[in-house]
């Protein structure tokens, strides 16, 4: 695998599986799928209303956690500081881990500064690995 290494020093894989439009009832199979041919990145969202397939699937694998890296991302409904907050621990949640390698504010709207402060203190806490943006211009 070839890894790309992110401005905090964390290495990313350059290779993921994305679960975007992945329905709800097949993602948990379509991970283990992936994880068996060799994938041990995964893309999901709050907004693709899947991660917890993703994180059953981490689970049933018998792989330890560390054997991964999973990207999230928080959606403009969860946009501000608060709604932010408990977003990541709801995904946390999902995703059935202790922490997130890549968390993203999806799309730029909303109290994106807000969201943004949130990410950082689940930084801070050991939470989330990597913070970012996407489809920001």
């Amino acid at each position: 695998m070839f890894y790309k290494t992110l401005n905090n020093q964390v290495k990313m894989p350059q290779l993921g599986f994305g679960v975007y439009q992945t329905p709800v009832d097949e993602t948990k199979q379509a991970v283990l799928e992936a994880i068996e041919v060799g994938y041990r990145s995964f893309d999901t969202a709050q907004a693709y209303g899947n991660e917890a397939g993703v994180g059953q699937a981490i689970q049933a694998s018998g792989l330890p956690r560390e054997e991964f890296f999973i990207t999230t991302k928080i959606w403009i409904t969860n946009a501000g500081y608060e709604k932010a907050k408990a977003s990541i621990a709801e995904s946390l949640r999902k995703l059935q881990t202790d922490y997130i390698d890549l968390l993203l504010i999806h799309q730029p709207f909303g109290d994106y500064y807000g969201s943004y402060r949130a990410m950082e203190e689940a930084y801070k806490a050991g939470k989330v690995r990597a913070i970012g943006v996407s489809n920001f211009s």
